[in-house]
């Protein structure tokens, strides 16, 4: 009879843990909680703030929201519902929606064309992309003082990340000004 209790509890322990394999999920709100508290002060500050939150169990109740909900819904639609926002900015020429879905950002222009920036991880390349057009590469980080940016012409220059760099890159591709959609 014994044997039967262990067979079974084993059997419901496998079957309980099937919906968990390969939804580690990336824990948005529960990162996002603790950025803020990085942010907060001092690191005797931070801790004192981390202590309380895990005696108010902050930690705990964003935990297991992102355990039991918003990684479920990132794993089967792709997307975060944390990642996710739009901001709204306000300018002489009308008002511009930036979303964010956590790939990329889509710009609405107050006339409606939609700017698509995407940032391709594996490439460290940015393109951009106008109303669902196939996305152009622009920029490609190289390492923390460099990127190849993309010129007039369509090929690519290395630019050196320094107010020198930048103003040379300016004045050669003529991008003395930078324009709004």
């Amino acid at each position: 009879m014994k044997k039967n209790y262990i067979s079974v509890g084993a059997i419901l322990l496998v079957a309980a843990t099937l919906p968990l394999q390969s939804c580690i999920g990336s824990f948005s709100l529960t990162n996002k909680v603790l950025s803020w508290n990085n942010q907060v002060g001092s690191k005797f500050v931070n801790e004192l703030v981390f202590f309380a939150f895990w005696i108010l169990p902050v930690y705990e109740v964003t935990s297991v929201a992102d355990l039991l909900i918003l990684n479920s819904i990132e794993f089967w639609s792709g997307n975060n519902p944390v990642q996710a926002s739009t901001k709204v900015i306000d300018t002489d020429q009308g008002k511009y929606y930036i979303a964010c879905d956590g790939k990329g950002y889509d710009i609405t222009a107050p006339n409606g064309d939609v700017v698509r920036l995407l940032f391709e991880e594996d490439t460290q390349t940015w393109s951009v992309g106008v109303n669902d057009e196939e996305a152009l590469p622009f920029m490609t980080m190289i390492d923390d003082s460099h990127v190849k940016m993309i010129t007039p012409e369509g090929d690519f220059r290395m630019v050196e990340l320094s107010e020198q760099g930048v103003l040379a890159y300016s004045t050669e591709t003529g991008a003395n000004k930078i324009q709004m959609l």
